[in-house]
């Protein structure tokens, strides 16, 4: 299976550091953001990678290839761990690029892969949105769509005052983390939301997806909405929500990439146990 990462978006929610560097190249400690979006996708068991991006974001190229002169520095020095750790970034996947030649959504950036994935189902990780969980985000959805042979999207619970921002799922459960959709909303008024299960950014989607997007009329800013195209495939193809095992956040959210910043240092040993120090310094119980 292949995967496929939309990373083309300009970044304005986090502005003004992304006015001169991709949103995904946001570092969470040492590692841009979207070293983890791929790391998920290879731990999941694929190596197939597709990037869309778009004007300004060379960085992303160019993190993912070889740097022969710093490689020769750091073995020159000796320093055999980080050359280890460069040389494996280099390595991580079989990585291709195509670019988003004008903004007109997500939905757009997907039809762009078309050619790449041909007529095989395939993956869908947002370059923005990182899940922290012990068997990757991914690989659930994948083991999903092998039992079910349909789409998978993953959804997580969403408070009612934050569900406008997301795309909401209606349906009924058919265990206790999967859900049969039956219909799908985009960024409903909490009275009016079917549910609290709003989509993040990972997806399992057959190929007739492709016809979908096709068919879908550009709305707001021009823009082609994925979740319109999923609504007309639901209509032919079942498709099932997943309630994520996992904690996810959106790194184009300031405060999510905070805490998300902060989670990441915690996990490394060789900060973690100090800066768990220094937060219960600066923390004062009310």
């Amino acid at each position: 299976m292949k995967a496929v990462i939309p990373a083309a978006g300009l970044g304005t929610r986090f502005l003004p550091a992304t006015k001169t560097q991709p949103k995904e190249m946001l570092p969470l400690v040492d590692k841009p953001a979207i070293h983890y979006v791929v790391k998920e996708a290879v731990d999941s068991g694929i190596e197939d990678i597709l990037i869309i991006t778009g004007r300004g974001k060379r960085a992303i190229e160019d993190y993912f290839d070889r740097s022969i002169e710093l490689e020769d520095l750091l073995r020159a020095k000796g320093d055999r761990k980080q050359l280890a750790e460069i040389e494996e970034i280099s390595s991580m996947a079989d990585i291709h690029y195509i670019r988003q030649k004008e903004a007109r959504g997500l939905g757009h950036a997907i039809l762009c892969a078309e050619k790449h994935v041909g007529d095989e189902s395939f993956v869908v990780l947002l370059g923005d949105d990182i899940v922290f969980s012990k068997k990757p985000c991914t690989r659930q959805c994948v083991e999903l769509y092998e039992k079910h042979k349909a789409s998978i999207i993953a959804v997580e619970h969403v408070p009612r005052s934050m569900i406008s921002s997301y795309g909401v799922v209606k349906g009924r459960h058919v265990s206790e983390n999967l859900v049969l959709i039956e219909d799908l909303v985009e960024k409903p008024s909490p009275e009016n939301a079917p549910s609290d299960l709003g989509i993040l950014g990972r997806y399992v989607l057959t190929p007739e997806i492709f016809k979908f997007l096709k068919e879908t009329k550009p709305g707001k800013n021009n823009e082609i909405q994925l979740t319109d195209a999923l609504r007309m495939l639901g209509k032919v193809q079942k498709m099932y929500a997943y309630i994520i095992e996992g904690k996810r956040y959106d790194l184009g959210n300031k405060l999510d990439y905070m805490k998300a910043s902060i989670e990441c240092a915690l996990f490394r040993h060789e900060m973690g146990p100090e800066l768990m120090k220094h937060l219960q310094t600066v923390i004062k119980p009310k």
